[in-house]
């Protein structure tokens, strides 16, 4: 089946975007919908359909100059086996925006043959990255959000 990817905001589906971040992903579990409707507002998008429906995203925020963080890079359970995430990942790294930049970075813990075969390594000097990092953010907003509406 072909394919096609669309860097055009209009044509994603965030609500099937949504669902699988929140419900599926290892990084943004909870993560409220107008979270995801903002992200999306404010990045360089990368939809993947087949078939007439998305199933594959990826994002990626940038100053379309220097620095690009490539995020949010999925493709649904179904779809997985037919070089989707390749041609996913060409599609980023190809995008005029991005393919020259000076540093691009990700942070994963899965599929890193994938990303190995564009580059992606382990940073040269660890010892200079520096991260806040807010685990389950998205979890505890939600559950201070049922505390609060139960004691209303």
């Amino acid at each position: 089946m072909s394919h096609h990817i669309s860097t055009n905001p209009d044509q994603l589906d965030v609500v099937m975007i949504h669902r699988f971040l929140s419900e599926e992903s290892s990084w943004a579990r909870g993560i409220p919908i107008e979270l995801v409707a903002r992200s999306i507002r404010n990045s360089l998008n990368f939809g993947l359909f087949q078939g007439g429906r998305q199933v594959g995203y990826a994002r990626v925020v940038t100053d379309q100059a220097t620095f690009a963080y490539l995020m949010d890079v999925f493709v649904l359970p179904e779809a997985r086996g037919h070089g989707l995430s390749l041609a996913l990942m060409e599609a980023v790294m190809q995008h005029p925006s991005v393919g020259q930049v000076r540093r691009f970075v990700l942070v994963s813990s899965a599929a890193r043959g994938l990303y190995e075969r564009f580059g992606f390594a382990a940073p040269a000097k660890p010892e200079t990255f520096m991260e806040i990092n807010r685990p389950n953010t998205y979890l505890k907003a939600r559950a201070g959000d049922m505390s609060a509406r139960r004691l209303t």
